[in-house]
């Protein structure tokens, strides 16, 4: 029989009715009823062309041709258990690999990061700078953040609803900041730099305003390095946690997700 054609469900429910003599308690311990017991047993008797049980007056007994095939049977199980093993021993690592923004590593990961690193001494993490192509293959990571609409074709979190603040300083001049991705006022920018990290910096040295995002901006805003120059203005734009589904389904990816969108 081909290893695609073998029927999985119907040998673990032989293994289960074996060992107990009987589709009751092989039932309670697979969670299911002793009727679906019975009917994987008669399927994988028309699959294998042979009888597996007999019900006599002692109660449920294998017959020879059911009994020829446990051990080897009860071996390949055993295979499977260390190969699960294996493939999870591979999730042992506690070393993550981080894609985001510089600005946003800088001005609102970086401290969380530090914080969940305390957690556990064998957290290991590598910070990649991120651009708006994510190649989760080359770089082999396991989860970026972006600033963006949505997920788009990865699973996904929101750190927070999107919004922009204007920051600056109470008696710092009017005139504008600007960074790649600023939105337009239509009034042109007076000094222009990398980033909404570098930007928040720079107004808060008085060159001037700036809007950025105000997840980026709530740590400086709290420590009164610049101030907020009205209210949060909702913004189809977010920081988002990032990942495909494969590197999404970790554990430790799983717990670090938590830790930050918590």
């Amino acid at each position: 029989m081909k290893r695609t054609h073998l029927p999985l469900n119907g040998l673990r429910v032989l293994d289960a009715a074996a060992r107990h003599l009987s589709f009751t308690r092989a039932a309670d311990e697979l969670a299911v009823t002793p009727a679906a017991v019975g009917q994987q047993i008669r399927a994988l008797e028309d699959t294998l062309g042979v009888v597996l049980f007999r019900r006599t007056a002692k109660g449920l007994e294998l017959t020879p041709e059911g009994e020829s095939g446990l051990d080897a049977l009860r071996a390949g199980f055993l295979q499977f258990e260390e190969a699960v093993r294996a493939m999870q021993s591979q999730q042992s690592s506690k070393t993550l690999t981080i894609a985001a923004p510089r600005d946003f590593t800088a001005k609102w990961l970086a401290k969380r990061l530090a914080d969940y690193g305390r957690t556990d001494p064998e957290l290991r993490f590598h910070l990649l700078a991120s651009d708006d192509e994510l190649d989760f293959t080359q770089a082999n990571l396991d989860l970026a953040i972006r600033l963006a609409e949505g997920p788009g074709e990865y699973e996904g979190v929101k750190l927070a609803e999107g919004a922009f603040v204007t920051v600056g300083t109470p008696d710092g001049p009017e005139t504008r900041i600007g960074w790649p991705g600023c939105p337009a006022d239509g009034q042109p920018a007076t000094l222009s730099v990398a980033d909404a990290g570098l930007a928040i910096d720079a107004a808060a040295n008085g060159f001037g305003r700036v809007c950025v995002p105000a997840l980026l901006a709530e740590a400086d805003i709290a420590s009164g390095w610049v101030g907020a120059l009205g209210d949060p203005v909702p913004a189809p734009l977010a920081y988002w946690l990032l990942a495909p589904t494969p590197q999404w389904r970790q554990k430790k990816v799983k717990a670090l997700v938590a830790a930050l969108a918590g």
